[in-house]
């Protein structure tokens, strides 16, 4: 985890999000591979076995309660499943005019649902049958396959390059507002707004080195560092991230949006229909959430 935080720290300079075109590219094709070889070895060893492991109830639990409480922290990490959202407008802010963004996009969002999809249902599923009950949170990294070895080793190693990249995609999210807040905040100060041009090493450009962003990107990652290692819990705190961004920013922003863009009136069936549906995705972002804080807790104090 330091070594992942250390390697996040010298990411986090890249200037801005329009910069990360190469590191977006890397971390969707890691992504496609080791999902890609998840999905194979769950099916080689469940074809292997020649039986479907595992029920329709899933893992046993002692007590109902539980039971809730898995099912809470099952519904958060499939809320995680699809926070792209957050780097939506980003995206198609780097996209050229012709075609228009908005077609664009719109052609880019349904194949990357489809994908994503297709592969989340077949790799979970797959290796449910292959390991039932007994399946780990996360197939490659924990114990569910041995061999062969180097195939293994190579998914994991493409499982590090992948949140290499997407911890960057969104954190430069969070880095880009901060840095326009303060501008307009302090706009004289030179600590905020001066760039020091470095020479990092005999060769290459130099860099324009800001002190601002050098104190406040380093903060932040040995922040998120510092949290990974007191809260090393990976469904839980995956299922927590997603319950967290997954009403706001997943359905409630572009509900709005889509409200005052096409002027849907208040109370027409369309308005109701819209609002009903983000109550129902409110109520169940509120149960994920508790349930993910739950295991958090258990697993902390237990």
């Amino acid at each position: 985890m330091l070594l992942f935080g250390a390697a996040q720290l010298v990411l986090s300079f890249i200037p801005n999000f329009h910069s990360m075109a190469w590191l977006s590219a890397v971390a969707a094709a890691m992504s496609f591979t080791y999902a890609t070889i998840g999905l194979a070895l769950g099916l080689a060893k469940t074809v292997g076995d020649g039986a479907v492991r595992g029920g329709v109830a899933g893992v046993p639990t002692n007590t109902s309660a539980q039971k809730v409480w898995l099912v809470a922290q099952a519904v958060g990490d499939i809320a995680f499943a699809y926070p792209y959202t957050i780097v939506l407008l980003e995206i198609q802010d780097t996209l050229r005019s012709s075609p228009p963004e908005g077609e664009t996009m719109r052609k880019g969002n349904v194949l990357a649902v489809l994908a994503t999809t297709f592969f989340y249902l077949c790799v979970g599923c797959f290796g449910y049958a292959a390991f039932g009950n007994a399946a780990p949170g996360n197939l490659l990294t924990g114990f569910g396959f041995y061999e062969p070895y180097w195939l293994v080793d190579f998914a994991n190693a493409c499982i590090i390059l992948h949140i290499l990249g997407g911890y960057q995609m969104y954190s430069q999210q969070i880095f880009t507002v901060v840095d326009r807040w303060l501008a307009a905040r302090f706009p004289e100060s030179a600590f905020v707004n001066r760039t020091y041009a470095v020479r990092i090493l005999p060769g290459l450009p130099r860099y324009g080195l800001n002190l601002q962003r050098l104190c406040f990107r380093t903060a932040y990652v040995a922040s998120t560092t510092g949290l990974a290692v007191v809260f090393p819990y990976f469904n839980e705190v995956l299922g927590l991230l997603g319950a967290l961004t997954f009403w706001p920013l997943v359905i409630y922003l572009p509900v709005e949006m889509y409200c005052v863009q096409r002027r849907v009136r208040p109370w027409t069936a369309t308005w109701v229909a819209l609002q009903a549906f983000s109550v129902v995705c409110f109520a169940v972002g509120t149960f994920a959430f508790v349930g993910c804080v739950e295991g958090v807790v258990k697993k902390r104090l237990g």
